[in-house]
Formats: structure tokens, C-alpha cells, sequence
């Protein structure tokens, strides 16, 4: 009865982790809506047959989307409203929490009944990690091409303030013609000037919505050049060659620490597929780690060195451009 009831709760964890990963990934937002809301800010909406990169909107926004108490304690460690608007996903943090839950949930259950009782908090604890570590990744990707796309389009806003055009005009021009996730972000600075922001403070929020060290320059160039003077369309040629530079660098730097991200990955990955085969050949001499207490205080002892270990690794290969 019972081995049945654990595959009840499996089944049901399952169903959950599903049901939340199609509430992560869904997209119902309405196309007519949108259309008529992109009347009111000059943007082309869903519904049209071109090509043209999905636009963050101020009027997208519930105007009482505001942080609940869960969200309030956990922005005391990390701000996850901001973090998950940086993945480029519709996530929301209840989204989140949800699906962290329930695939520690499941994998704890499934743990308990698959493998020893040892396994269940490492198991748990890999799958409590594992959404933050996705959404991490995509968030890490999303930033590495908006730093990719930050030349083309100083130089596009460059030629438009050459041709005639004030900065706000060449800053709509980027939002309109550049794809994600770069042109809706410059989008949605227009729409905050547009709405009563100054334009100073429209380009440092979206300095701190998106971590780019070069969009801060592009940010602090023209913000000095508005109370200064000078020809900003040859600050941002200058703007866009240095970034261009540092891309140089950092390929360099990535194919000298090569052998060294290539080592650290083998030596972190020794320890546990050392472990896997010495379990498939001696069962019984591994589980001693996890009955006797000084193979507990062993295996421990190991985790902890494993983690010094990787950060010391990533210490050496991260080099600052």
C-alpha cells in the first residue's frame, strides 16, 4: 500500500513539475490587445505579419503589480523580479518557486524509493539548484547577446544623429529596427520618455534593468554630453570600437585559459564518476561512506574541498575586460 502511495505522490510531483513548466514558458497575452496598445506607443504589435522584436511596454504592466511578502523576503538575498526579467522569459516568482518545489519534491521521493537513504539530500539539493542554475544560463546568454548587439546599434544611432535626428529619435529607431533583447529594452526607454521620464533617468534605468558594463558607458557618455555639449554621434563611433575591442580581448582571454576551463571541468567531474563506477563494482564498500560516521565525515570533508576547488578554479580563468 505504501510503495503504491509513493507512486502516487511521484505521479502527482510529475504532474506538477509539468503543469508549472508550461506556466513558465506560456505566452497568452492577447494580439488585438496588443495591437491597440502598440497604437498608443508607435510600435508595431504581435498580431502584424512582420519580423520585429517583441517590445517591453510600460502598459504590458498591471499597474498593482507590486512585491508580495514572499517576494520582499527573498529580495533580501536576491532580486528576483529583476533576475527573471534578465532571462528573457515570462517567469514570474511564483512560477519559480512552484516549479523549484516540486522538482525537489519529486526527486527527494524518487530518491528515498530508487536509491539508499544517503542520496536523498544531495539528490534534493541538485534539484532544488537546478532551475536557478537554467535560468541562470539563459540570463547569462541573454546579456552575452545584448553585448553583441550594443556596437550595431551605437553606430546606427550614430548615423541617425548624423542624419538630422534628435537622440530620442535614433534611441526609437534602435528599439524598432534591433531584435531581441536589446531593441525592446531601448523600446522601453523611448515609452518612459515618451510618458514624463527625462531621458537621463530613462537610460540609468535601463542601465540597472540590464548589467552591461558598455551600456554603462553609453549611458554615462551621453548623460555628460547633455550638460557638457560636444558631438555625440563621434562619442558613440568611440563607444562602439572600444566595445569592440574588449570583444577582441575577451575571445583571446577564452581561448588562453582554454586548458585551464578544459582541466578544472575534468578534475571537478573525477570525484563523482569515480564514485558511479566504484558503486557499480563495490556497493557495499561505498555505502560505507554514508553508514559508518567517519566515511560521513569523509564524504563531507570532499564536498567541501569540491567547492573550494571550483571556486578557486574560477577564480584563475575569470579574467575582468
Amino acid at each position: 500500500m505504501l510503495t503504491y502511495l509513493l507512486f502516487g505522490l511521484i505521479a502527482v510531483g510529475i504532474g506538477g513539475m509539468v503543469f508549472a513548466a508550461s506556466m513558465l514558458f506560456q505566452n497568452d497575452q492577447q494580439d488585438h490587445i496588443e495591437d491597440r496598445l502598440a497604437s498608443l506607443t508607435q510600435n508595431k504589435g504581435r498580431g502584424s505579419n512582420t519580423k520585429v522584436a517583441t517590445p517591453a511596454s510600460l502598459l504590458n504592466s498591471p499597474l498593482d503589480d507590486a512585491p508580495d511578502k514572499i517576494e520582499e523576503f527573498l529580495n533580501k538575498f536576491l532580486n528576483l523580479r529583476k533576475f527573471l526579467s534578465q532571462t528573457g522569459t515570462q517567469a514570474s516568482i511564483g512560477n519559480f518557486i512552484a516549479i523549484t518545489a516540486v522538482a525537489t519534491a519529486v526527486t527527494c521521493i524518487a530518491s528515498i524509493i530508487f536509491l539508499p537513504l544517503g542520496f536523498a539530500p544531495i539528490t534534493s539539493l541538485g534539484a532544488a539548484i537546478l532551475p536557478f542554475s537554467v535560468l541562470s544560463w539563459l540570463r547569462k546568454r541573454r546579456l552575452t547577446k545584448f553585448g553583441e548587439q550594443l556596437p550595431p546599434a551605437l553606430d546606427l544611432m550614430a548615423q541617425a544623429l548624423r542624419a538630422g535626428q534628435s537622440l530620442p529619435s535614433g534611441i526609437q529607431l534602435v528599439g524598432s529596427q534591433v531584435d531581441q533583447p536589446l531593441g525592446p529594452e531601448f523600446n522601453l526607454a523611448f515609452e518612459q520618455q515618451n510618458l514624463g521620464m527625462t531621458l537621463n533617468d530613462t537610460l540609468k534605468a535601463m542601465s540597472e534593468r540590464v548589467p552591461n558594463l558598455d551600456l554603462r558607458f553609453f549611458v554615462t557618455a551621453v548623460v555628460l554630453q547633455r550638460q557638457t555639449g560636444g558631438d555625440l554621434a563621434e562619442v558613440l563611433d568611440k563607444i562602439s570600437h572600444l566595445t569592440r575591442e574588449r570583444f577582441k580581448i575577451r575571445g583571446q582571454i577564452q581561448a588562453l585559459t582554454g586548458e585551464g576551463r578544459i582541466s578544472g571541468v575534468v578534475l571537478l567531474a573525477m570525484p563523482p564518476v569515480l564514485f558511479l563506477v566504484m558503486m557499480k563494482l563495490n556497493y557495499e564498500y561505498v555505502m560505507m561512506l554514508f553508514e559508518d560516521p567517519l566515511g560521513q565525515k569523509m564524504l563531507l570533508g570532499g564536498l567541501i574541498l569540491q567547492f573550494i576547488g571550483a571556486v578557486s578554479i574560477k577564480k584563475i580563468i575569470d579574467i575582468k575586460v
